[in-house]
């Protein structure tokens, strides 16, 4: 239970007022292959240390590794997976403060979390959600932080 509702359960949808400044959610993890981050990287982002391993090996970072918009879209999976199909959510507004700390290698398994900052209601039956993520890697090291507001619906 987290908040004024039971994470993760479908009988019932989470609108904006359900959420409260403070609440924080577990979004589970995802492991990332070398196969998908050259995939990812060669249609999106294809800079040689996302995609050539030999040229990678040499770089700056010793190796291959994620493109950042990579990582971004983990984010977004595991917040959708984990809360979003749950939740009354109209559309993102922006993402801000985005932070890439850490390069994301393949093999590395990363975990999830979100703090609800802000809540603000209007009067058109929605309300702004301001919500911080921040992904992990296997050894609890922050490998991306960032700062989401959505719109979502209010309770009818």
């Amino acid at each position: 239970m987290i908040g004024r509702y039971e994470v993760g359960s479908r009988n019932g949808v989470v609108y904006a007022d359900d959420l409260a400044v403070g609440d924080r959610f577990e979004l589970g993890s995802y492991t990332v292959t070398e196969q998908e981050l050259v995939e990812f990287a060669g249609q999106w982002d294809p800079q040689s240390f996302h995609i050539d391993r030999e040229s990678a090996a040499g770089g700056y970072f010793g190796g291959l590794i994620a493109s950042g918009v990579h990582t971004i879209a983990i984010c977004q999976r595991l917040t959708v997976t984990s809360l979003y199909n749950d939740w009354s959510v109209i559309a993102g507004k922006c993402f801000r403060n985005v932070n890439f700390l850490r390069p994301v290698r393949p093999g590395e398994v990363l975990t999830g979390s979100m703090l609800i900052d802000n809540v603000v209601l209007d009067d058109r039956g929605r309300g702004l959600v301001t919500a911080a993520a921040e992904i992990v890697n296997g050894d609890g090291k922050p490998m991306l932080t960032m700062v989401t507001e959505m719109f979502m619906r209010s309770r009818p």
